[in-house]
């Protein structure tokens, strides 16, 4: 047990969006169960606690407070973390600030140049927090740690990254330290929806694609046979009656996921996850009729743009082809399961081409598959050494120096690749692609929409109709409208 019998860890997670929707805070979950057993804890949650930061300076006048972890997305997590971590700074000046996840994985070096922040912890970063909790409480040397960045005298250290667990080494999460029933929301997969992580990394090395550098081109997973049970866990403690997997690639393997679909069939779920449209072409007719009989809904998928020498510069590998995403979304109409896609558009170095090819691509897709959801976002570099990066570098493209600038002005956007602050773009050009997709969302209305019923479909694909058939998507102020006294839902990755 720790030294100090009244010292306490926080594990800290900022509001993840401007409504603070409830989302598992699976990587606090992950690091919490390797602090069971060893040293009290307190997961705190922006997301469901009004005021969490003075409920995290209320537990520091109490007791001591060994470390304060926060977990750091870029994006809204991110605008909220730098005040907040000030905030903390202030109140608490003994109690060291750490970050980890993927914007601290990304940025260590310009986070430490802030006071405020005392550690980053970079990729998995379970075990090297707990090593780092054990230091801070008991002595010890930090160079020791791997994957820790940190100060000292001045400069900033890197550690060498830590080699990465096997998951199936970790330990369960502990759900009864959280609300649990909070977390279960209600949406299209299901009424009761629980969510999970199985797997760790990507194989591939897409280079727009932060995952890349966080582990390394490594896939990690949990046995079909542990992830059945977490979800079993999920379905009879929780009452679960659907599970979103957060993984940033589910489907690596068809027979681990065909064995895991036999294993949930008898519990009537339904569930959803993201794969690629190579790895997914690949699975034979067998898989897909057994993933339809357990209960998946709908799958997520990067087709990133329609043009096959974009995604060449991509580096998508086998996905280096347009026709495949067409082949899909045709495949998965058969078995009734909705394809959802995401487009990175706006890439360079010919950004206007690049959008026009992507949405020709697009109204393909639509006459194949009405169904299937599209997410649209503009292309933003990631820190990486690659082909996409080093053109938008040498377009002018330079990312901030400081965490002030990063939740600054149109930083603040850049994160969620909605209207990046990239100089190959001008507004006119952003504004096209978002009058594209107004039209789009309007002529074919999600499917995840519960609420909008037939009429207003009716209504809102006769609003729309013209405008799309005529390819004339300026402007579209009355869907504006529409949208403004109905509220219709845009289509969203279900799963983030």
């Amino acid at each position: 047990m720790s030294l100090f019998t009244n010292s306490m860890v926080i594990l800290y997670n900022p509001p993840s969006s401007a409504s603070r929707k409830p989302v598992l805070p699976m990587s606090l979950l992950a690091v919490a169960s390797f602090l069971e057993g060893e040293y009290p804890y307190e997961i705190i949650d922006g997301n469901l606690v009004a005021d969490p930061i003075g409920r995290i300076i209320e537990i520091g006048a109490a007791k001591k407070v060994t470390a304060i972890g926060v977990t750091v997305m870029p994006g809204p997590q991110l605008n909220e973390s730098v005040p907040q971590s000030q905030r903390l700074k202030q109140a608490l000046p003994g109690a060291p600030i750490v970050w980890g996840g993927y914007f601290p994985s990304q940025h260590a070096d310009t986070i430490l140049r802030e006071n405020y922040v005392d550690f980053c912890i970079r990729s998995q970063g379970e075990q090297s927090f707990l090593e780092l909790v054990r230091v801070l409480d008991k002595g010890g040397d930090l160079s020791s740690i791997l994957g820790l960045s940190y100060r000292e005298n001045g400069t900033i250290k890197n550690n060498p990254n830590r080699p990465l667990i096997q998951l199936d080494d970790l330990p369960d999460w502990p759900y009864h330290r959280i609300p649990m029933q909070r977390y279960l929301l209600e949406h299209y997969l299901g009424n009761c929806v629980g969510m999970h992580t199985s797997t760790f990394g990507c194989p591939f090395g897409c280079n727009f694609c932060a995952v890349v550098g966080m582990s390394n081109r490594r896939w990690l997973a949990q046995s079909p046979e542990r992830v059945a049970r977490v979800v079993r866990h999920q379905h009879e403690e929780y009452g679960a009656d659907a599970v979103q997997f957060q993984d940033m690639d589910f489907f690596i393997s068809e027979s681990r996921t065909a064995e895991f679909a036999e294993r949930i069939t008898e519990l009537g779920m339904s569930w959803w996850a993201l794969g690629r449209v190579d790895e997914l072409m690949r699975y034979s007719d067998t898989t897909w009729k057994k993933l339809k009989a357990s209960g998946l809904k709908m799958v997520f998928s990067g087709a990133e743009s329609g043009s096959n020498e974009v995604l060449k510069r991509m580096n998508k590998g086998g996905q280096a082809s347009s026709e495949k995403t067409l082949e899909l979304a045709k495949r998965m109409k058969s078995y009734d399961i909705v394809p959802e896609f995401s487009f990175v558009m706006g890439n360079p170095p010919d950004p206007v081409e690049d959008i026009q090819a992507t949405i020709a691509f697009i109204r393909q897709i639509k006459k194949i598959n009405p169904a299937t959801e599209l997410i649209l976002y503009i292309y933003t570099p990631v820190p990486m050494e690659g082909t996409l990066y080093d053109e938008a570098k040498s377009l002018g493209f330079k990312f901030p120096d400081t965490l002030a600038e990063w939740v600054s002005g149109d930083w603040r956007h850049f994160s969620i690749r909605r209207d990046p602050n990239t100089p190959w773009l001008n507004p006119r050009i952003k504004r096209g692609v978002r009058n594209f997709e107004s039209v789009l969302n309007a002529h074919y209305p999600t499917v995840t929409d519960k609420k909008l019923n037939g009429f207003k479909r009716a209504v809102l694909r006769a609003l729309a109709g013209w405008r799309y058939h005529t390819r004339f998507y300026w402007l579209p102020l009355e869907l504006r409208a529409f949208h403004r006294f109905f509220g219709y839902q845009r289509p969203e990755t279900t799963g983030f």
